[in-house]
């Protein structure tokens, strides 16, 4: 099992920015990427943001191109996400995610991003 701890929500205006920040623990050596999802009021969880442990390949959903950047610490079990240039559309509770085996199937428990105009 693998145990995710995301930080670093909160409230910001339109066209400022946030760092949010997630610590992995446990059986952290079978993670084989780590990524960030979001999901608005009345709506599905997306994907926003992914990093492979190695060779560390990022990749981004079209909204956030430009705009965030995914990145992880020296030891790999810490993931961020820089949100630059945060639009009100980006409001949504954050998710971070562990793939182990193939799929995302460890999340944190969320943290909340408002952007208001």
């Amino acid at each position: 099992q693998v145990q995710l701890v995301e930080s670093g929500g909160g409230q910001v205006q339109a066209g400022g920015s946030l760092r949010l920040s997630c610590a992995a623990s446990g059986r952290t050596f079978s993670m084989i990427a780590m990524g960030w999802f979001r999901q608005a009021p009345g709506k599905e969880r997306v994907f926003v943001a992914s990093i492979s442990q190695s060779p560390g390949i990022t990749s981004y959903a079209d909204s956030v191109k430009g705009r965030f950047t995914i990145s992880r610490g020296v030891a790999k079990n810490t993931v961020y996400l820089q949100m630059n240039s945060l639009k009100p559309e980006d409001t949504a509770v954050y998710y971070c995610a562990a793939s182990i085996g193939g799929s995302y199937n460890h999340w944190g428990q969320g943290t909340q991003v408002t952007v208001s105009s």
